[in-house]
């Protein structure tokens, strides 16, 4: 038996499996988080306004993440070093710091579209926000100040299997596959100022400034060497694939139901309600219970980000794995995002939906800068030495920032035009 064992670990197939095992989780996790409550809003507004329309748009958004993912996986590996700290070292704390006070107030303000969603999905199972958000920020807050690192990462990985809701709801859509597939190949653009908006939305959600610095933070605290790149590259590009799947779904549920009937809904939660009648309480359920599962699991994310990266910009401790009095300034910051994002929420008259959608564009905005430093990063032969980006890659990086830069630019012509 022991002989047999031995055999089996000296496996090749089956030593890769327990190296990507090992070190399985920073990908999926980032891409999957991407999926939160203002995503959901986004890719249900999509749905619901557009049809298939926008479906094209997921394509050449999946492959910029990927490619955007990966460098900075390997950036992380290369390093050592988180992107905020890469960030303050090569550009200077004037910069860096500018640039953590944009992306505090980005993110903060995904931060409450998070609790809006968990108030606005649990009310569907008839749970005041009074209930649900207090609770709920104790418990993203208890997670991780009271956690390490591997026991809150598991929890994640768990949290990553229900965003199988989305699929099923899709399916459950009974969507015409046949129309789904040739809109998403044959792209119809429409150039007006809503479309524009929600295509920048979409590439906000999908490709968000937080995911960067999260994900290059997560590998080095996770200690992830260069010898193990080549199994950690398989779980980003394939957190980068599984991610905008799950938006594709929520997509065509939305549209094969409520866009079919003519119901322009204003938000993920009105979706799952409006849901019922065309697919059942079933579909419904599972869309709230999808958004809650999201919005709860971004919530704990989305300040973990925000700790980590000012911690890093400015040269502070930051770690799950710390105590308080090690790294005070990390968890300050990680309990203030989580207060203050629930606090806002628990307001009268708080406008959920504004919020949820504006965060999305706000990444959009914020996107492009962080990009163009990546990118000037991992170019610099003295950092990364032999990792560097290939003509070939820096080509299309260059292309991808261009693309995104250019759409935002036209979001704000239309803004300035129309209003």
């Amino acid at each position: 038996m022991k002989k047999l064992i031995g055999t089996i670990r000296n496996s090749k197939p089956i030593r890769n499996l327990l190296l990507f095992l090992a070190v399985m989780g920073p990908g999926i996790i980032t891409a999957n988080v991407d999926n939160d409550a203002g995503g959901i809003a986004t890719y249900s507004l999509a749905g619901a306004h557009f049809g298939y329309t926008l479906l094209w748009s997921l394509i050449p958004v999946t492959i910029a993440l990927i490619i955007v993912q990966e460098m900075c996986a390997r950036m992380a590996v290369a390093t050592g070093k988180g992107l905020a700290d890469l960030i303050r070292e090569n550009y200077g704390v004037k910069l860096t710091f500018y640039l953590m006070l944009a992306l505090f107030f980005v993110n903060l303000s995904n931060v409450m579209a998070e609790f809006a969603g968990i108030a606005v999905s649990l009310e569907i199972f008839h749970i005041s926000k009074f209930i649900s958000v207090p609770l709920s920020a104790f418990f993203v807050w208890w997670l991780v100040v009271k956690g390490t690192y591997k026991s809150v990462e598991k929890i994640f990985l768990f949290a990553c299997l229900f965003y199988v809701c989305y699929v099923i709801s899709g399916f459950i859509a009974h969507p015409n596959w046949e129309d789904v597939f040739q809109q998403t190949i044959k792209p119809k653009i429409e150039w007006n100022l809503t479309y524009i908006v929600m295509l920048v939305g979409i590439i906000g959600t999908t490709i968000a400034p937080w995911m960067q610095f999260y994900l290059q933070s997560s590998i080095v605290e996770k200690g992830i060497t260069i010898d193990e790149y080549k199994h950690l590259r398989i779980d980003v590009v394939g957190g980068c694939i599984i991610a905008p799947v799950i938006a594709f779904f929520i997509v065509v549920a939305c549209a094969a139901t409520l866009f079919q009937a003519g119901i322009r809904v204003e938000s993920a939660a009105d979706a799952a309600m409006a849901l019922e009648p065309f697919a059942g309480k079933h579909a419904t359920w599972l869309f709230a219970f999808g958004l809650f599962n999201a919005s709860i699991f971004a919530a704990s994310i989305l300040p973990l980000s925000t700790a980590y990266s000012i911690c890093e910009g400015m040269g502070w401790d930051a770690g799950v794995d710390k105590r308080f009095e090690e790294a005070p300034q990390f968890f300050w910051l990680y309990a203030a995002m989580i207060i203050i994002g629930a606090g806002v929420v628990l307001m009268p008259r708080f406008p959920m939906l504004t919020v949820m959608y504006l965060s999305q564009v706000g990444n959009g905005l914020l996107l492009p800068v962080i990009l163009i430093l990546m990118t000037l990063l991992i170019n610099k032969k003295e950092l990364m030495g032999e990792f560097v980006n290939t003509k070939k890659l820096n080509i299309i990086t260059w292309f991808t920032v261009g693309v995104i830069s250019l759409t935002t630019l036209i979001m704000i012509i239309f803004l300035i035009v129309y209003h």
